[in-house]
């Protein structure tokens, strides 16, 4: 994979039981946002309250979660439920005015949004907003939603408010593509919208011996409820998976439990579309979506790749590290030993020196150290996930062959990019994609590959429906590979 970018996680917890509650919210959210790092590196944030007061404590700054927040800042940001997000940018600039999860007051108090996705029509709906005379402080599609919630009356409770009047609203306005964790008072509310393009699940927080035990979990056991972008942050807190939230539903999660509140009817009886790629790249592989690991998955997609496109070689290998399951399960397939060929120094990230022109044209040698004994003198399959620019692949080719390699042999477990997103991932533009630049045919000549095959849009469909079990409302977004967008951007 080169070039694409994560997209954001969002992450909340609600202590159950009686208030106050023991349970350390911030850092659960903390150890959370950890888990989804790997979602966006340029900032995060952490909004608590204590659910009464109506008091909200936050802390947002750039950078890795690990350095944005100290362990001062968790024990000030006390409190019974919170919400947070690390970010990648897809609208909006790196900035600290882009920073979620945003707040803003209403009349009906303070109210938190967290968001992971781009909305198809910002623009019509920001000139709405603007006509209106609502002022908006950022370029984020973010604030676009927060102030979308304040502004559309949405009455009919005791209190004068109906929040999920006011997001069934929201999801007939935007379609997709979003997942919300909104903050007010005591709950929270966690929001997919009607196509479930971007993942969002729910999971119970339990005691540690429940946790790591096969005791059965009963309601007794529940000391709260959390909601992910990925279940893999349930890891590290001592939280079971419970379910994912449904394209269009709106879960409300406080003290006294969870409750669906509302499911969107999609346009035109339209199939749901979640994004594909969180399969083929952006999530992590102990990840679960739609009751598989996405894992098992991509070890699905390698196979499929070893059906589609055999080669004959001495050794499979991978550029680390995202598409080593598929390359284990290409290389089992065909009966050829899997080897790593590359040694990656996970210490090299971004940096604002710029290198001399000679370490620019020594390009992944910084990033890959050849492990020359495994490959000398023999025929290599490089299996990758994808390939989006194509910055990279030449140079790595040239590297094992220059150390010996005899041959490489370029496969990936994914179809050629040949379209943007406009839903949440930071794809280049058209132009920009090495698919639509040159012949499929060309690319592996391109890179100084023996040969190149891409995995089929048939065979990756085949490979992540072959775990999704007798559900007919269940579909993929694969506007990237095809063009076909679940709907039509508004540019």
């Amino acid at each position: 994979m080169d070039e694409m970018k994560d997209a954001c996680g969002v992450f909340g917890c609600v202590a159950g039981g009686n208030w106050p509650s023991q349970l350390d919210v911030a850092q659960i959210i903390h150890l959370g946002l950890i888990g989804l790092q790997h979602r966006g590196q340029e900032s995060a944030g952490i909004v608590t309250t204590d659910g009464e007061s109506g008091k909200f404590r936050q802390k947002r700054g750039m950078g890795l979660v690990g350095s944005v927040f100290s362990e001062d800042d968790l024990l000030r940001l006390k409190g019974n439920l919170g919400i947070g997000h690390t970010r990648y940018s897809t609208q909006g600039v790196s900035d600290l005015v882009n920073i979620q999860p945003f707040t803003v007051e209403t009349i009906h108090g303070l109210i938190s949004v967290a968001h992971n996705g781009e909305l198809v029509n910002a623009p019509a709906l920001k000139k709405k907003l603007l006509l209106h005379g609502v002022g908006l402080s950022t370029t984020s599609d973010s604030e676009l939603i927060t102030q979308l919630l304040t502004h559309t009356p949405a009455c009919g409770e005791p209190n004068g408010v109906n929040w999920v009047g006011r997001i069934q609203k929201l999801m007939t306005e935007a379609l997709t593509a979003y997942s919300l964790v909104i903050l007010h008072q005591d709950r929270i509310y966690a929001v997919r919208d009607p196509f479930g393009n971007r993942p969002l699940c729910i999971g119970k927080l339990v005691p540690a011996v429940a946790f790591t035990s096969n005791h059965t979990i009963t309601d007794q056991d529940i000391d709260g409820w959390v909601v992910s972008s990925e279940s893999c942050a349930f890891h590290a807190i001592g939280a079971r998976y419970h379910r994912e939230v449904l394209p269009g539903e709106i879960v409300e999660l406080s003290k006294d439990g969870i409750r669906s509140c509302y499911i969107a009817e999609r346009p035109e009886a339209k199939k749901s579309a979640f994004c594909i790629f969180e399969y083929v790249y952006f999530a992590r592989p102990d990840s679960t979506f739609e009751n598989q690991m996405v894992y098992t998955v991509r070890q699905r997609c390698g196979k499929q790749l070893a059906l589609e496109a055999p080669v004959e070689a001495d050794l499979i290998s991978t550029v680390p590290e995202s598409a080593t399951p598929a390359a284990m399960a290409y290389a089992k397939h065909l009966q050829i030993p899997y080897m790593e060929v590359l040694s990656k120094n996970r210490y090299v990230g971004r940096t604002f020196i710029q290198p001399s022109i000679r370490l620019r044209q020594l390009g992944v040698a910084k990033k890959f150290g050849p492990l020359t004994e495994n490959f000398r003198g023999k025929r290599i399959v490089l299996v990758d996930d994808s390939i989006v620019r194509g910055n990279t692949m030449g140079n790595i080719v040239r590297l094992l062959k220059s150390f010996g390699a005899s041959e490489v042999h370029i496969r990936v477990a994914s179809p050629p990019i040949k379209f943007p997103c406009y839903m949440g991932i930071n794809i280049p533009t058209k132009e920009e994609l090495i698919a639509n630049q040159m012949p499929i045919e060309q690319i592996g000549w391109y890179f100084g590959a023996d040969s190149l095959q891409y995995l089929s849009i048939e065979g990756l469909q085949k490979a992540v429906e072959e775990g999704i079990k007798d559900d007919k409302e269940q579909g993929h977004c694969i506007a990237c590979l095809s063009g076909d967008y679940p709907v039509v951007p508004d540019w």
